[in-house]
């Protein structure tokens, strides 16, 4: 007998992914739901060759549904999470609502898939940021091999990282430019299109936004408290794919070669590092693919044992609904959760 998965937040950018990756990995459900707002009941979504029809969520059951998928924001997960965990479904969260509780799992399979079995505390378990999870699956087999001290990224991020309106921002002031229209600012803080933006979430106290924050947090979460971290948060006019600039220093050497052979061998991990035109991956090129691609690994001179290195993903997939679903999968490898039973 296979799993019921729903999918909540099923009509956003993540939730059709998700179910698009459910269908393309062939994952064992019987039975995938597509939940979303009572606005959105009725709305017709893709799953593999099937066509599933929105139900409300406000409203659904979940006592015969083994696993939730959660990407409707931090205010439904906060609201409806505990009461879907409650009625015995393990709801795997994409928001930030759950990641910094002590009682819940932070997962990135490649990096730390051994904590999941804490998911029993709450019955939830939380995917990380979507700039955090690209980092950790590169840092890990660095950590592993000459542990980490100190990390200073700066983030390229796509305008899908901020929903379906974020990109049709783009989209919309791109056509105003190229038209002599008025370019109307709504989703962003400033001009988006032939832009950069070095704001992304609140900013805070220390003059951090969150979104920097979150990755300091979750990086001493998932990988290890002692790294210090740094990031600067950009958001650029690109519709799919986040791209980072990474400084890495080590308690001990690592040269490029090395880090190359290592990475190579890592888990979610793509090396594409020609030296020369053309040879290191862009966001165009990561948009649509699973892996965590690494490009431009050269020695920084400015610290000792230190490393620079280009990372690039997809950020609806690693970022969020490949995550999610690679979480999932781990919990039915690692043989936490069965199937219920469920009436004829």
């Amino acid at each position: 007998m296979g799993f019921k998965v729903a999918v909540a937040g099923a009509t956003g950018n993540v939730g059709r992914a998700m179910l698009d990756i459910l269908a393309e990995r062939h994952f064992p459900a019987d039975e995938v739901v597509a939940l979303a707002s009572a606005r959105s009941m009725g709305t017709e979504i893709s799953y593999g060759d099937k066509v599933l029809k929105c139900k409300n969520l406000d409203n659904h059951d979940f006592s015969d549904t083994d696993i939730c998928l959660m990407s409707a924001g931090s205010g439904p997960s906060k609201e409806w999470s505990p009461k879907i965990a409650a009625q015995g479904c393990v709801v795997i969260d994409n928001s930030s609502q759950w990641r910094y509780d002590s009682d819940v799992p932070l997962i990135v399979p490649e990096v730390n898939a051994g904590a999941i079995a804490g998911f029993r505390k709450k019955n939830i378990i939380a995917n990380p940021n979507c700039s955090t999870a690209q980092l950790v699956v590169a840092l890990k087999p660095l950590h592993d091999f000459a542990k980490i001290i100190r990390v200073v990224v700066s983030t390229y991020q796509s305008v899908s990282g901020a929903g379906k309106d974020g990109m049709d921002e783009l989209d919309r002031q791109t056509k105003a430019l190229y038209s002599l229209g008025d370019v109307r600012v709504k989703k962003f803080t400033k001009r988006i299109a032939f832009n950069v933006i070095p704001h992304i979430d609140v900013f805070m106290e220390d003059g951090c936004t969150k979104e920097e924050w979150k990755m300091m947090a979750e990086t001493k979460k998932i990988l290890d408290p002692k790294i210090k971290l740094a990031a600067t948060c950009v958001r650029v006019p690109v519709f799919i794919s986040h791209s980072e600039a990474v400084n890495v220093e080590f308690e001990r050497p690592v040269s490029p070669d090395e880090a190359r052979q290592i990475l190579r061998g890592a888990p979610g991990v793509l090396v594409i590092d020609k030296r020369e035109d053309g040879g290191y991956i862009t966001p165009h090129e990561a948009a649509g693919e699973d892996a965590v691609y690494i490009s431009r690994i050269r020695e920084d001179a400015t610290v000792e044992n230190g490393l620079a290195f280009w990372c690039v993903s997809d950020n609806l997939r690693k970022g969020a609904a490949l995550n999610a679903v690679q979480i999932a999968e781990e919990l039915i490898k690692r043989k936490l959760i069965a199937p219920k039973k469920r009436a004829a």
